[in-house]
């Protein structure tokens, strides 16, 4: 579970929700601002960097940095590469940048992000490594100033300072001496503007109607009480247990070998071992957005987060045969079939039936057998896409080889 916070434009529109398909042809939902652009890492400032092979790789130390968490005081040499700034085309109020990188031991990677118009600070989005014994994997809190601040892996401007551009940065740590330093594969930034509305009119059908895809179901649940110190199951893996199903549909699961220190008679223990890898050590739990999608990269796949503005734009990349991780809040009343309420929660979109309705794994459920949902496609949309909930947050994640499909014509691409 995720408590959502969503920062929100001044233009308001309130519309009931509609069903069916006639309404679903004749109602365009309104468009909120949002754009996903990759950093080409060769038009970047290399500080002791070099790109090679489509990769940002450490070349020689440029400094070092003495760094204190739980683990202890240690020192780390870095290099560093910042990118050219980036017009958005909008005034953007949040922004999330997402990444796949390799880790090896002793190293590790911070990722910032600064507004250029207006100016502001370098803001820190994470310290981020695959595993747990050299650094905490973590958000960084208190940032906050007359600019903006960061929700844990989210850039949120102040109100009246939105941003046009932006930079992101991105600093390699490695042990003094050590040969081997992190790679970073991919590196991109969703910026938006989500605008305020308290319900989502329902989209139209995009093609992808009586499509459903071949995807693991795991709940949640039945991991209740597990492993307290990676925040101990049940509602609180949403995140880890969808990013799990979405690894599955692609046959990427970590090995037995990997999981060999989860208790033998847990029934899933593929689900345990992704929220340890990414559990967050300030937010204290496994929902951070990007360090999920990030989680994917260790087996070969890439990740990102970004924004969707409707289900339509969601059926295309189930055509494509990627499911899709979205986030959403709602009292129990508001998404029949449900029966239940939360205030952030994950699940997996993994198609849709004959007549619209979207087909879920959700890992609130029971035990593995129940994840299959199906939900109203107006209610569902309006609970996801509303600003009260995440705006239309998702995670698309899907092997490097797997092509996505075309972004919505006319529009800024947000994939």
């Amino acid at each position: 579970m995720r408590k959502l916070t969503v920062a929100l434009m001044s233009l308001v529109l309130v519309a009931a929700p509609m069903t069916g398909e006639a309404a679903a042809a004749r109602v365009p939902a309104p468009i909120p601002d949002v754009v996903y652009q990759r950093a080409a890492f060769p038009a970047g400032t290399q500080e002791g960097t070099f790109a090679a092979g489509g990769a940002l790789r450490f070349g020689k130390a440029v400094g070092t940095l003495a760094y204190t968490d739980a683990l202890g005081t240690k020192t780390w040499e870095y290099a560093r590469w910042t990118g050219s700034g980036r017009d958005v085309g909008f005034a953007a109020t949040e922004l999330v940048a997402s990444w796949t990188a390799d880790t090896p031991a002793g190293t590790w990677i911070q990722v910032d992000m600064r507004g250029t118009a207006p100016d502001t600070k370098w803001y820190i989005l994470g310290r981020w490594a695959y595993g747990d014994a050299d650094i905490q994997r973590t958000s960084v809190r208190g940032q906050g100033d007359a600019d903006g601040s960061v929700a844990v892996d989210t850039f949120v401007a102040a109100k009246d300072r939105p941003i046009d551009s932006y930079q992101l940065r991105v600093t390699l740590y490695r042990k003094p001496g050590q040969s081997r330093g992190p790679v970073l594969s991919a590196l991109g930034a969703m910026a938006s503007a989500v605008p305020d509305r308290a319900t989502v009119p329902v989209s139209p059908g995009g093609g992808a109607w009586g499509v459903e895809l071949d995807v693991p179901r795991r709940s949640q649940n039945v991991h209740e009480g597990h492993y307290p110190e990676w925040d101990g199951g049940g509602e609180a893996w949403c995140s880890p247990t969808s990013t799990t199903m979405v690894l599955g549909r692609w046959h990427r699961w970590p090995t037995k070998r990997d999981t060999s220190w989860v208790d033998p008679t847990d029934p899933d223990p593929e689900v345990d071992y992704a929220a340890r890898h990414t559990y967050d050590y300030t937010y204290q739990g496994a929902g951070n957005w990007p360090f999920n999608t990030a989680y994917a990269g260790r087996f070969g796949l890439s990740g990102f987060v970004t924004r969707l503005r409707s289900l339509t734009e969601l059926e295309s990349l189930i055509k494509a045969g990627i499911p899709v991780v979205t986030s959403q809040s709602f009292q129990a009343h508001e998404l029949p079939g449900a029966g239940y309420g939360t205030n952030g929660h994950l699940m997996v979109v993994i198609g849709f039936t004959a007549t619209g309705d979207v087909i879920a794994n959700d890992p609130a459920s029971p035990d593995n057998a129940a994840v299959r949902r199906v939900y109203p496609r107006a209610a569902f949309e309006n609970v996801w896409l509303r600003s009260t909930s995440s705006g239309g947050i998702v995670y698309i994640i899907h092997p490097k080889g797997h092509k996505l499909p075309r972004t919505t014509p006319g529009l800024p691409a947000n994939w």
